[in-house]
């Protein structure tokens, strides 16, 4: 799988203290110089740790919800699940993981949505969903590595976006539409596989999912398919 960026402590402790100063004042200089001081760092030692600014301090939260994504998954017993309890399982973990952040989140997408900022957003949505294969248990080598990340992509991404409008009691909405998503893609997976032989690969998606890989990497350690380790 690709592996997140490092745990760093510093970082780790200037995101935790500024998330929640991030629904007042944005993924912002403000928010990082607050958490900074309230953790009793300089400024310009926050501002070192993040010198990307706003883009760097929301990838890296992103992949520090990944790691603890994969450190609570390697710890549950998903052996009696079918695949894909397996992955509605962990992408309802990763979101409710980082429930109390919601409004933080939400303010990150129009950053990561602005034109120069897509490598970013792709490399991060990237890293998430090949978290979550690899945890649930996908050792794939071969051109499905790709076409797997890329349907659970579109499954995230809608996923997260219906959760952070969901007024539901415990987004027990957001589940039933989680689990309305996979069982679409399992059925394009069904006929796919059927006339897969008489379709070429997509070249293009190939591409880009190997330029997020190579992006998401750190620092610039990229893992695309693979043997097993």
């Amino acid at each position: 799988m690709l592996r997140a960026p490092a745990a760093d402590e510093t970082r780790d402790r200037l995101l935790l203290a500024a998330l929640p100063h991030v629904p007042f004042d944005g993924w912002s200089d403000a928010a990082l110089l607050t958490a900074a001081a309230e953790t009793g760092l300089e400024p310009e030692e926050a501002r070192q740790a993040f010198p990307g600014g706003a883009v760097a301090l929301i990838a890296y939260h992103a992949a520090y919800a990944d790691r603890r994504l994969e450190e609570t998954l390697k710890e549950a017993d998903l052996g009696e699940m079918r695949l894909r309890e397996r992955i509605a399982h962990a992408v309802r973990l990763r979101l409710e993981q980082n429930a109390a952040h919601r409004e933080a989140i939400r303010a990150a997408l129009p950053i990561l949505a602005q034109p120069g900022n897509g490598p970013h957003a792709l490399a991060s949505l990237y890293r998430t969903v090949d978290t979550i294969w690899f945890a649930v248990g996908d050792r794939s080598t071969d051109f499905a590595f790709y076409t797997k990340r890329a349907l659970l992509a579109g499954v995230y991404l809608s996923t997260l976006l219906y959760w952070l409008n969901d007024g539901s009691e415990g987004a027990a909405a957001t589940w039933a539409f989680l689990d309305r998503r996979i069982a679409d893609v399992m059925r394009i997976q069904t006929v796919r596989a059927r006339f897969a032989r008489f379709r070429p690969p997509d070249l293009g998606l190939l591409r880009r999912l190997r330029e997020a890989a190579r992006a998401a990497a750190d620092p610039m350690q990229g893992r695309g398919p693979q043997s097993p380790r």
